[in-house]
């Protein structure tokens, strides 16, 4: 490979796998080739893990890409891609690493592909630090067809970590023309519902966990679900908390995990989604942070609250590929952020 690359700190600002993510999105985008160091330095286990390495896979496979430094435990890689190609797509990562991270770093580029295409990916569907299947099935994907980007995403079997074992299968329709995202309200609240799942543990910490929502969150019996999933995918527990207002709907999630009570994993979500109700944010952290990419796509502006420290890396590195878009973010009022992207002028 020649020196001609975009050069990208993976340690900067949060300095987690979405700075490789995104940098393989963009550049399949792009067409510009970029060279990554210092992955994931800070944490605890640097460098590409199987869950990044399948990303990166899946990224070459989609557009024949020259690749250097795709090995576990590397700190450095270099990406050069060449045309966007659609296909029948199927990728294992082999742990219970997110299927949902690996298919967000492939969507941009097949809804620029020629064709239509088919993805199967396997691995960990309801894992921590990842947005589940769920949300993507009810909060980002409806968000993204209103602007013109259809995927529709099936989830095949439930992967909790750490055994995975689960898999999801989406099509994509290639985008013709894209409406800006714009969401300055979430409107009216329509309905709120409370829905946990286990397998392979008792019903009881899940019964706990409804139990703590409808005391925090003053949630009716006919808006909690209790669903039991087959031994054989567990262990395993997730507790969704889904609002849907008029303008979108937004999903809040939280992991059983040992030593931690049921009520405190109810305490965490709910208090999670009392602070999005109390704010005037159309789109609350996690969304916005999902949101950065398609805006920059499709241009607009959305309301949140303040940017993470993962928003604010994911838009640094969209900088770096995309010099000439107008993007960043406004505060304007307490705890009220507005995210905004344009061409340029």
């Amino acid at each position: 490979m020649s020196s001609d690359f975009l050069l990208i700190d993976g340690a900067a600002g949060e300095g987690g796998g979405q700075i490789l993510r995104s940098a393989l999105s963009l550049s399949m985008l792009s067409g510009r080739a970029f060279r990554i160091e210092r992955i994931r330095a800070g944490r605890e286990r640097p460098g590409l893990l199987r869950q990044h390495l399948t990303a990166v896979q899946a990224a070459a496979d989609l557009c024949a890409a020259e690749v250097e430094g795709a090995q576990a435990g590397s700190q450095t890689l270099a990406f050069r891609p060449g045309p966007i190609r659609a296909g029948d797509w199927h990728w294992s990562i082999g742990t219970a690493g997110s299927c949902t991270l690996v298919l967000q770093t492939v969507l941009p580029a097949l809804w620029h592909a020629p064709a239509p295409s088919r993805v199967r990916i396997e691995g960990g569907t309801h894992n921590p630090a990842a947005p589940p299947a769920d949300f993507l099935q009810r909060a980002w994907l409806p968000l993204l067809a209103g602007i013109g980007l259809h995927a529709d995403l099936r989830l095949l079997r439930h992967g909790f970590y750490p055994a995975g074992g689960g898999a999801i299968e989406v099509t994509v329709t290639p985008a013709a023309t894209l409406t800006p995202l714009r969401l300055e309200q979430r409107g009216t609240l329509r309905s709120t519902g409370a829905e946990a799942l286990f397998a392979a543990l008792p019903a009881g910490i899940a019964e706990r966990e409804l139990a703590e929502v409808a005391r925090r969150l003053g949630w009716p019996a006919e808006s909690l679900k209790l669903r039991g999933l087959p031994a054989e995918r567990g262990p395993g527990n997730a507790l969704l908390l889904t609002l849907e207002h008029e303008a979108l709907t937004e999903v809040f999630t939280a992991y059983g995990e040992r030593g931690v009570s049921a009520e405190t994993v109810a305490r965490r979500v709910s208090n999670t989604a009392a602070r999005y109700l109390a704010s005037r944010a159309a789109v609350g952290p996690y969304l916005a942070d999902q949101l950065l990419l398609p805006l920059a796509l499709a241009g607009g502006h959305f309301t949140t609250v303040e940017p993470s420290a993962h928003t604010r890396s994911n838009l640094d590195v969209i900088r770096q590929f995309l010099p000439d878009l107008r993007i960043g973010f406004d505060e304007i009022g307490p705890d009220l952020w507005r995210i905004h992207a344009a061409p340029p002028a």
